[in-house]
């Protein structure tokens, strides 16, 4: 199991807006092919910061299928206009899993 995880800086004032945009585009990513579950977590102390965690088979699964899908398309046409900076994205691995 892989892990995705995008650090996200929005607009200042659109916290609201991305969360209910994130909200809308969930369905998206449950629904693609080797997603096992969504994230959305806000940095307490900037509170413009978020971290979303997307649990993926493969890295796979997350660069070539959902980024090539309609439900990506979909993601960033909801959630892009409130991207302060580009998302800085990143896969890792649990080594503590047995």
């Amino acid at each position: 199991m892989i892990t995705e995880i995008a650090q996200i800086e929005i607009h200042p004032g659109q916290e609201k807006e991305f969360e209910a945009a994130v909200a809308k585009a969930l369905p998206f990513f449950l629904a693609a092919v080797g997603c096992d579950g969504v994230d959305l977590l806000r940095s307490v102390e900037h509170p413009s910061r978020y971290r979303l965690t997307v649990r993926w088979e493969t890295v796979e699964h997350h660069t070539v299928t959902f980024r090539a899908s309609e439900g990506f398309a979909r993601w960033r046409t909801l959630a892009g206009p409130h991207f302060a900076t580009t998302p800085h994205v990143e896969h890792v691995h649990s080594v503590l899993a047995p």
